[in-house]
């Protein structure tokens, strides 16, 4: 199929490529229209108990939560004083003019409700409505006006605006601001190195053009999904970071094995055909590996989560067709000229002996030693795991220099409960149990970490319960109190909601749906790296060894983000003491899914020489020599797209780029360059045993 599919591509190359050319113009200039359709939310779970509490206060009730909370902070002075109460009421009429904003809600105007007011008396809260879901792009449109206009000093009052419309606003555009400085750094040094690695400007672009054309079709799918679901903001540094790292991979192959045809002495059309049969099949099934490695993300419940799914798959598929569809053609066209602009001569001619080949040797001569020293290395590296801890991200995520970070903390430090997060309680069908309803919020009161319960209220045939908690609502402690007080006996019918709640229902819905996508990716994986290789043992093999990478790759950044070291390197963050449990996820399905990247571009030529007859000694050496240089020069670029996001001011991005280039680098070199030699040495040609019932199912190469 792919040597016919190489011979339709070298005929009507031309019409091939003019096709491609207008493909990327038309993806891209659909797939802008992305970015003003992205929201920083999407980790409500809308199957759980919190979110039909949250629709029921939305749609029947028509009760929000306050888009922006402002601090109104009156220094010295008491905010009961009435030249203070003149000044705030004055302020909270000219918020209630600002166009989005639907009511508002005061410590002045209510009445003087304690809630709202600092312990200390000398500051209070306006709260803020506005029109639109939490974290949609009106309410950070909201978020930005009150950030930029009511954040700062004001007639002797001092302003602090926070709540999800103004940290929504703030985390969206610190990413997007991120990302630009990311491109402009990574982008650049990328195009150096490449000319470094291949050895000429000309093939120096292929992976470029792409890394392009699967990041633009991957926008173009992104925005016709968008009409249909929401999709986050974070999704468009997973998209840029992968459409650039599998463009590199698949180029490097593709372009490696080019030149590999040519210097036999073969034609440029059959050069590429030959290219097409033996590397364009690898990059389908690698990629058709990866790609069901993402579409586990869309398992979970969180839509934050489905929207890297949805990136992911749409980039790997893209990058694949830009592979084996796009660059074909354009190699037929340019021929020799691939090695135009020499910059290294030496990457330029293929070599079956070598460094590697000697590395490969050197390994299979001391199997045993290098295994045991490779796994007491990355067992200290794992080690740190057992401080795990997970949450989802906050205001914490910015810079503590941000103004949104600063008015939370303040909120936090200052004000009795998280006014702005209630914790919500509705007994459905409650208005005959007013009496039991009183005992229980009685009971709930006395709950640890709750602060405030507000009387039960009837309305209609249901009862509300408000109740204030002392921490953060997206943390580990906020889990263990929402845990705590579903243990409290209730009335039938009673739902518990509210911010925190939201989010214990998140996390325990990840962790409900964590064994069916490791499952998922587990036997795909091993399906598919069967059929790739007719080995059983193969495929065990290397989910093994990507598991103990994980586990090596979580240790690290447990170490650097919960106990907050390195920060000379990663540079400055907010210590948590947990890891945004999305962003783990994340990263263990990204890596993962590039590790069998490499897994199968190793295993393709060490299976392409034990097929011409090759020991299996020879097979592993010569298909690393042919495939290290590969698989190290894919894993560093990657690695240089990935870090780059680590100069990112928003936590959960810098753990993500973090997490990824020293992943990359862990597998490209302790795993694929030591313990799959070694592990193959030991195995011997039970590597490429199967039963007999099986190897009719398994690909032919």
């Amino acid at each position: 199929m792919f040597e016919n599919l190489g011979r339709v591509l070298v005929n009507y190359r031309k019409a091939a490529v003019a096709l491609f050319v207008i493909g990327i113009l038309v993806a891209g200039a659909v797939g802008s229209l992305i970015f003003s359709r992205l929201d920083s939310g999407g980790y409500s779970d809308p199957n759980s108990d919190s979110y039909k509490v949250y629709e029921y206060l939305r749609d029947d009730l028509k009760v929000e939560d306050p888009a922006v909370v402002v601090v109104i902070d009156a220094g010295d002075r008491d905010v009961t004083e009435p030249a203070v109460a003149q000044q705030a009421l004055a302020l909270e009429k000219l918020m209630a003019q600002e166009e989005g904003v639907t009511r508002t809600l005061s410590f002045w105007g209510a009445g003087s409700d304690a809630n709202l007011k600092s312990a200390d008396g000398k500051a209070a809260y306006v709260l803020i409505f506005g029109e639109g879901e939490a974290f949609s792009p009106g309410s950070q449109d909201l978020g930005k006006l009150f950030q930029e206009k009511y954040d700062g000093e004001f007639s002797g009052l001092r302003l602090y605006a926070g709540g999800v419309a103004v940290v929504g606003h703030a985390i969206t555009k610190k990413i997007s601001d991120d990302l630009k400085i990311a491109e402009a750094v990574s982008i650049p040094l990328t195009f150096i190195l490449l000319a470094f690695v291949f050895g000429a400007l000309a093939a120096s672009a292929m992976p470029l053009i792409v890394g392009v054309s699967a990041i633009v079709g991957a926008f173009f799918i992104l925005y016709l999904i968008s009409l249909f679901t929401a999709v986050s903001v974070y999704s468009l540094n997973l998209t840029t970071g992968m459409g650039l790292g599998l463009g590199i991979d698949y180029a490097l192959l593709m372009v490696n094995r080019f030149r590999e045809e040519l210097n036999k002495g073969k034609s440029v059309d059959e050069s590429v055909i030959t290219t097409m049969a033996t590397a364009g099949k690898t990059v389908f099934y690698s990629g058709l590996t990866v790609l069901v490695t993402m579409v586990s993300l869309t398992f979970f419940p969180l839509p934050f989560l489905k929207s890297f799914g949805y990136a992911g798959v749409s980039v790997v598929a893209l990058a694949v067709v830009g592979a084996i569809f796009g660059l074909p053609p354009i190699l037929a066209m340019m021929g020799k000229r691939i090695n135009k602009g020499p910059v290294r001569k030496s990457a330029m001619t293929p070599k079956d002996d070598g460094r590697w080949a000697d590395t490969a040797r050197f390994v299979m001569r001391r199997p045993v030693p290098i295994v045991l020293l490779s796994l007491i290395a990355l067992g200290i590296m794992a080690a740190p795991l057992q401080n795990i801890s997970f949450s989802q991200g906050d205001s914490r995520m910015l810079p503590a220099s941000n103004p949104a970070a600063i008015a939370t903390a303040l909120q936090t430090e200052r004000f009795p409960g998280q006014t702005g997060t209630p914790i919500e309680i509705i007994t459905f069908d409650g208005a005959n149990k007013v009496d039991a309803l009183n005992d229980y919020a009685n009971r709930i009161s006395q709950v640890p970490g709750i602060v405030g319960v507000v009387p039960p209220q009837v309305i209609g045939e249901d009862v509300r319960i408000v109740a204030y908690q002392s921490m953060l609502p997206r943390t580990p402690e906020s889990q263990k109190l929402i845990h705590d007080l579903r243990d409290v006996k209730a009335p039938t019918g009673t739902l518990i909601g509210g911010v925190a709640a939201d989010y214990t229902d998140s996390q325990d819905g990840i962790s409900r749906t964590l064994p069916w996508a490791f499952g998922w990716i587990a036997i795909s994986v091993l399906l598919l790296v069967f059929v790739f290789t007719g080995s059983i043992i193969l495929p065990i093999k290397a989910v093994l060894l990507n598991v103990l990478s994980l586990a090596a790759t979580m240790g690290v950044l447990t170490w650097v983000f919960i106990d907050g070291n390195l920060q000379w390197l990663v540079g400055s963050f907010t210590v948590t003491g947990s890891l945004d449990t999305s962003i783990v996820i994340l990263i263990a399905v990204v890596v993962f899914g590039l590790s069998m990247d490499y897994e199968l571009f190793l295993l393709s030529r060490i299976r392409e020489e034990h097929l011409e007859g090759r020991s299996n000694v020879e097979s592993v050496a010569t298909g690393l020599q042919r495939s290290a240089r590969i698989i190290t020069a894919a894993a560093v670029l990657l690695a240089v797209v990935f870090a780059a996001f680590v100069t990112s001011g928003v936590t959960s991005i810098k753990t993500m780029g973090f997490g990824v280039a020293l992943a990359v680098l862990l597998d490209a070199t302790l795993i694929r360059a030591l313990l799959v030699p070694a592990l193959m040495r030991l195995m011997g040609e039970r590597n490429w045993w199967a039963p007999k019932s099986l190897q009719r199912f398994t690909l032919k190469h």
